[in-house]
This record gives C-alpha cells, structure tokens and sequence, in this order.
C-alpha cells in the first residue's frame, strides 16, 4: 500500500513540477568566489551534484579568492549572464534546477544605491530626533555587488534598486527557477524620508510632537501605545515597500520567489506570506539529547542560540494557511567547525525542520571549486562543508536519498492541523528593547528573546508539547478566513476546528472585528486565561477604548466563544486532537492524503524506544521507512475502547505512518529485539586509503578510537577496515528479525557479514538488519569499513601548508567567527568504538 502511495507521489512531482525540475530531492546554496566560474567547471560540478542525488542549486556571487582576481566576472556583467545561461541550460539538461539571490551577499545592496536610498537611523538626543546614515554596505559582496545597504523602508528604493536587472535580464533566454532574499540584516535601519508623514497618514497623530512618549522608559499606557504605532508603521512600510515590491517584480518577470522574512521588525506572519516559498533557516545545532549524537563543543549557544522549531513555525504558517505546497530552509548553517560536521548529525536537524512544516531542503551548502584546485578546495566561511571534497563525499547520496523520500511525501500531502494560534505581536511591540536602532528583530537565533518569554511563545510551547497541530495567523491574516456549515475555519490554504487567543494586553480594532465575525458564523474562539483589555493606537485612545471593552464583551457573549484557564479542555471540547504522540518523546506532523491522515514522526529525544502507542486520528495505519524505503504492517490492538499501533522507534531514527483501510498485523506480531550477543575477539584493523598517510595495520581485542592506534593515526582522515571472525550456533541460522548493532561509529560504516552487503550505516542507531540467509553456523566472517571526519588530517595540514585559506573579506572563520585554524585541535575520535552486539528477538 505505502508503495504504491509513494509510486502516486512520485508521478504527481512530476507533472506538478516538470517545469521546475525535482523539488522532491535537497538542493544546495552554491557559492560562486569572486565569479571566478568556467563553463567546464559548472558542468563538471553540475554532474556531481546530479551523481550526489540534489535536485538543484542556488547561485549566490560571494566575495573571491586571492589569486585569481584576473578571472572575476563582475556580477550581472555580459560574461556573469552568460555563465548563468549556461548553468540553466545545464541544469535543465541534468534535471538539476537553478535559483538565483537577487543581489550578491546580503542584504541587498549595492553600486546603483546612492546616498539618499541608503539605510537610515534614527535616534532621540535632548528631545529631537537625529537622522543620519547607517553606513552599513552590502555583507560578503562580490565583485560587482559592492555598496550600500538600501533603505528598507523608502518608497522608491527597491524599484530603483531592481532596474539594474531589469535591464541584464532582458539579455538572457535562460533564467533561473526563483529569485531569492536572505535574512533582513538592515542593521540599525529604523526611519525613511517620508517617514513622519506617513506615520500620522495611518495612525493620525505626530510622531515628533510625542517623542518624549516614545523615549519613556516606564512603560506606562500611553509609551507603550506609540513604541506599538511606530513598529505598526515600519512593518506597513517593510511589507508594501520592500517585500511587496520585489516579489511582484519577481512575477512579473516569470520568477518564484524564496523570501527570509526572518530578522526583520515586521510581522514574519504578513511577510513570508508574501512569497511562493517561504524559507526559515537552521543554524546551529539544536543539541538533541540523542544517546551518542556527537555536538561541536566550540559553537556557542550564548551567541548564536539553537534551531527552534516554534521559530521554524512562522514560515510553514504562512504556507499552511495560504495554499503554499513548499516551505524551504536554509539548513546546516554552522551545525559544526569546518572538517567536524557527520552525516549523523545532520539528519535530526532535517527531522526537526521536517516537523516543523519544511518540505524543502536547501543545505547551506557548497561552494564552486576549480577540479584543478587541491584540497580541500575553496569553501566559504559560514557553512557545513556538503561540497564534493566533503569527508562525506561517497555517502552524501545516501542522506539525499532519505531527504528525496521524506519530501516526496511531504511537498505532496496537506497539511491537517485543528488549531489556529493568534500572534498578538502588538505586546511585542510595546516593550522596550535592546536591539540595534531600538526595533524589535524576530530572529531565528534568539526566538527566547521575542518569542519564547511571551504568553504567545508560552502557550505555543505546550502546545506543541501537548501533541496539538497548529499553525499562527497574524490579525491581516484573520480577514481571509470563511466559516464553513461545521464551524470550522478555512483560510483557502487549510482548515483549522478553532482559534485560540493568547493572553495578552493589546489588540486591535481590526482584530476585534474580524473575531466578531467569525464568531458570528459559527467559528469557535478561545480566549486564554482571560480577553485583551487594552485597544491599539494612541490618538484618541479613551473614547475608542470603551467602544473596545463593549465589543469584547459582546464578542464573550457569543455562544461559540469562550474564556478559559483550562485551554486544554476547551481546544479538545471545539474538536482539537491532543496526540500521545508528544507525550511519549516523539515529535511529528500530521498530514492527509484524499481523506486519510499521515504522520511524519522523528525521535530526537532519549525517552522513547518502542511500545504500545494510540494514534489519534484514523483507526488503521502502515510502516514507511524513509531510510530503507521499506513498508510493513504495523501491530493493532484494541486498548480501553480505543485503537492502538506497535511502534518501535529508537533515538535518532523517524518514520511515516499512513492510514490504511484495513489491518495487516495483529498484536500477536509484535517483535521486540531484546536479546543481544556481543560480538568480542581480537579485531584486524587495516588502514585503506585516506591523508596523509596510511598508518600501519593494528589490531586490537578492545574497539576504541584508531588514534590511540599510533601517531599516524593521529593526524589520519579516511578508511579503516575492521574484520572479525565470531562463531554462531544453529539456533542463529535461517532466523527472523536480526541486526547488528555498531554501537558508536565515528563517523560512517560499511558492514558485511560473509561477504554479503548489510549496507552503510550513516545515522543513528548504527543499525543494519541481516537477513535470514546470511548467517552460518560456526565461524562467521564480519567486515566493517569505516570512514571518520577530517579533522584529523586538517590538524596537520594547518600546522605544515595553510595556504588554502587564500579568500577575500572574512577570509576563513571557525564556529566562534575567531581566526580559523585546525592547529590546536584535540584528536577526534575515529572509527569503529563499538560495543558490536548482535540483537535478535
């Protein structure tokens, strides 16, 4: 049954998006240092990244290479355009698709912003505000793209910023997939020309006359209400200005658009939603408390914060609630130091992002390399090395693999959450803050510092820890819900059993209304705790409050509204599931097909091994694993009324459920692996190939990291063969269920037993299953290829030839954005550490 979905989603991909290519497989970010491209090159790297299992790339111009400056092709110039042409024409020939950033580095920027469009900042000094210049120019530009950073909220800025492609692109045939816009980093950009006329067009008052307001530090009413106006303002003139404006230029001239609203001091809701593909970012490591995940203790949590799927969440939101099949990520930016990162590690980052509504993975990410260039080529400062001089190089299909089959069914199944959670951004906007220019930042590295302290973040939280499935909505974004014949809300994009409101102190006119509304029709709203009790806007805010607290009250009236401490019961009561799911460990996302429901469901914890589960929704469910491709029955039972699945699923691994019509296994099939056999005895170790030398063959009677093999081994990166000879009894022969547990690999293992393939275990658990045919009786013959990290090597090469670090501006950064060097690195451990065991039921 799962095959034959998968065999349906495979065909729907592609004649949705034939004219796009595979969006089903990873793309990449592919950096191009100083342009400095050839046509033989590209296809060259366009090959291996077909070869690899990616199903396109991004082009972003980055700063060059020392060196090479004589090849420079200055970004947009005839000689950039035609390797651009060249690569979508490649790309189309190699079923590899091409999107493109709208400028070089970030944030847009450059030689065709004069001063007067450039980004301002505004700041109060005895009473008056100073205006001046933020001065920031364009972040790692190419040559070609140097400049300044344009005025996000200047209403002709971005239009004039575009003219210079309009008029390159009309030389060129072939153009990319999508144009896309990376994370706002206007840093300290906080005030336009035209801003105070606009501020009292759209809130009716002065914003000079009530600066002593909007400078008060005591957060009485009437501060608040004008810091909430003045960040009103600048998230009208960011979305009608900048975002708006680029994406329709973007349609207009035949392209997606991919658009990081992340960042910025505009509601993230409004602005992802102005994009085809909304994309989040995953920076860092989210330190999951998987048994054996290895975590770079360099990256610092304090500076750069870890992953957050609630912060994730705004972007699937925006796609969820408008109809959007795709929501991207940038995805492995700085999960390690350069030469430290394994494949093990980055799967649960992809599970985590998956959960979190993403269905299209770009890895951040690759860099463009001459095939002449030595090792380990160009690489680009900020990124988790996937490139083909990757340590992991051999075994990146594999990952792709696992990704392509994942979003095979993601890109193509709704998503199915009940409840609606309200974004009351205005309680962010009335505090103070720290932030450079004095705004409020949504960003994706700190969501504790504007989403997680706030009753929104709070409640968000225990949803999510709850097993609730939800999606936010902003208050413009409530103006496009319907109410159907059930009560159920239905933005055109998703259908949702209720909204709740969080508690909070603001809300707007606007809001008010349209939950009257909907309330009027039957849609059933929540209040948390107790309703909002202060109306938005400054200018005559007395009488306009006391028309607010009389809609409240006839908004509490309504039959279907309620205001509940227990806003479990009510979610529940209005029709909400509550998965057990969560509650066990596990995190998920519950998605339909026609009128049946999927889950995608990962262990990143530590909690959870196998057990009885109840899934919520249908009655009758289906294995997929998306690491195997395997299906299989899943046990049922009948438990106190209700419907329950045997799963097992241990730390690090995922799996889909799909609902199927009828049962394949009763609870009598239920195999638990609870046995194990180690595997002991004197192990071969010989060294296959690798930097910068083989070391001599070793062996051992105790697994443990080859480094302690020799001083050889200390500095080697590479393969290692382990080989032992174990002895079996019959009862082993011919046996159902086995597998061969590695214990701890450092970093990825080819197993064989008697010759015969098992596979390559690349995450964790560092599982393989043996079939029934391969073991004998007596001695039995165990091969284990193992292929570690390059740290080691690059221990060496820092101290002896460092000349590989030879780029332009930030040059190379480790983790901490120090100076990088391997040189002082302690040994990673390598190999095979075992414990071996052999696991049968």
């Amino acid at each position: 049954m799962m095959r034959k979905l998968v065999l349906l989603i495979i065909f729907t991909c592609s004649s949705v998006y034939a004219q796009t290519v595979s969006t089903a497989k990873p793309w990449t970010y592919w950096w191009w240092m100083g342009s400095a491209v050839s046509e033989r090159d590209i296809t060259l790297q366009l090959q291996g990244f077909q070869k690899a299992g990616l199903g396109g790339v991004h082009i972003i111009p980055i700063y060059g290479v020392k060196g090479y400056e004589k090849e420079f092709l200055p970004f947009l110039s005839v000689e950039w355009l035609k390797m651009m042409g060249h690569t979508v024409r490649e790309g189309k020939r190699l079923g590899i698709g091409v999107d493109m950033t709208t400028g070089t580095g970030w944030p847009f920027g450059g030689p065709n912003v004069t001063a007067d469009m450039a980004a301002k900042t505004m700041s109060v000094k005895n009473g008056d505000i100073a205006v001046q210049p933020t001065g920031q120019k364009v972040k790692r530009a190419a040559p070609g793209g140097e400049g300044l950073v344009f005025d996000p909220f200047h209403k002709r800025a971005m239009a004039q910023y575009l003219i210079r492609f309009d008029s390159s692109f009309l030389q060129i045939k072939d153009r990319p997939r999508a144009m896309y816009m990376d994370s706002y980093e206007a840093y300290g950009a906080n005030w336009t020309a035209d801003f105070q006329e606009e501020f009292k067009k759209r809130r009716g008052y002065d914003f000079i006359a009530r600066l002593n307001l909007f400078t008060d530090t005591t957060d009485r009413k009437e501060s608040q209400l004008v810091k909430i106006d003045y960040h009103e303002t600048l998230a009208e003139l960011l979305r009608e200005r900048y975002a708006h404006v680029w994406t329709d230029w973007s349609r207009q001239h035949g392209f997606k658009t991919r658009y990081q609203a992340h960042g910025s001091p505009g509601n993230l809701l409004d602005l992802y939603d102005e994009a085809d593909i909304p994309e989040t970012e995953s920076f860092g490591s989210s330190r999951f408390p998987i048994p054996g995940l290895s975590i770079d203790p360099d990256y610092s949590v304090k500076q750069f914060g870890t992953p957050n799927p609630l912060g994730m969440k705004f972007a699937s939101s925006a796609a969820h609630f408008s109809g959007k099949y795709l929501v991207s990520s940038e995805t492995g930016t700085w999960l390690g130091n350069h030469f430290k990162v394994s494949l093990s590690q980055v799967k649960p980052q992809i599970d985590e992002l998956f959960t979190a509504g993403i269905n299209h993975i770009f890895y951040h990410g690759t860099t463009y390399s001459p095939a002449s260039e030595v090792y380990p080529g160009w690489l680009f400062y900020a990124s988790t090395h996937f490139g083909a001089t990757s340590h992991f190089a051999e075994y990146f299909p594999l990952l792709n693999r696992y990704v392509e089959n994942c979003q095979n069914i993601l890109q193509n199944t709704r998503p199915d959450n009940d409840v609606l959670v309200y974004f009351p951004i205005h309680d962010l906007w009335a505090t103070r803050t720290q932030f450079a220019g004095g705004i409020h930042s949504l960003g994706v590295h700190h969501v504790d510092e504007w989403l997680l302290g706030l009753p929104f973040g709070k409640l968000s939280e225990k949803l999510w820890r709850s097993g609730f499935s939800f999606d936010y909505v902003s208050e413009s974004q409530l103006k496009r819900l319907s109410v159907d014949k059930s009560g159920n809300l239905d933005s055109g994009g998703s259908i949702y059993k209720t909204i709740i409101i969080p508690e909070s102190v603001f809300m707007s006119e606007q809001t008010l209304k349209e939950l009257t509304r909907l309330a009027k029709r039957g849609a059933r709203v929540i209040f948390e705790e107790r309703s909002p009790a202060t109306v938005t806007g400054y200018v005559n805010h007395r009488a306009r409050e006391e028309k607010f607290k009389a809609g409240i009250n006839e908004l509490k009236r309504i039959e279907t509204v309620s205001v509940s401490a227990d806003w479990k019961a009510s979610l529940i009561a209005n029709g909400a599931v509550e998965e057990e799911l969560s509650e066990r460990g596990l995190t998920f996302i519950r998605k339909r097909l026609d009128h049946k429901v999927m889950y995608f469901i990962a262990n990143v914890g530590n909690t959870f091994t196998e057990g009885w589960l109840t899934i919520s929704k249908g009655q009758n469910f289906e294995h997929y694993d998306p690491l195997t491709g395997k299906e299989s029955a899943l046990t049922h039972r009948k438990h106190r009324g209700k419907t329950e699945v045997y799963l097992s699923l241990l730390p690090g691994q995922s799996c889909f459920l799909k609902q199927v019509s009828e049962n394949r296994a009763d609870d009598s099939a239920v195999v638990s692996l609870k046995n194990a056999m180690e595997l002991s005895g004197i192990w071969a170790v010989r060294f296959l190939n690798g930097r910068p030398a083989l070391p001599a063959d070793a062996s051992t009677g105790t697994l443990k990291s080859w480094t302690e093999f020799s001083d050889a081994a200390l500095y080697f990166s590479g393969k290692g063969l382990y080989t032992l000879k174990f002895n079996l009894s019959h009862e082993f022969v011919g046996k159902q269920g086995l597998s061969l547990d590695l214990g701890e690999v450092r970093e990825i293992a080819s197993v064989k037993i008697n010759g015969v393939p098992l596979g390559v275990a690349w995450s964790i658990p560092f599982r393989l299953a043996i079939a029934p045919e391969v073991l004998k009786a007596g001695d039995n013959l165990l091969e284990i290829e193992v292929s570690n990290l390059s740290a080691n090597y690059m221990r060496l090469r820092d101290t002896q030839a460092p000349e590989w670090k030879k780029f332009y501006d930030i040059n190379m950064a480790d983790i901490t954005y120090g100076k990088f060097s391997a040189a002082k690195w302690e040994p990673m451990p390598s190999g095979l550490l075992g414990p071996v065991r052999l696991l049968y039921p």
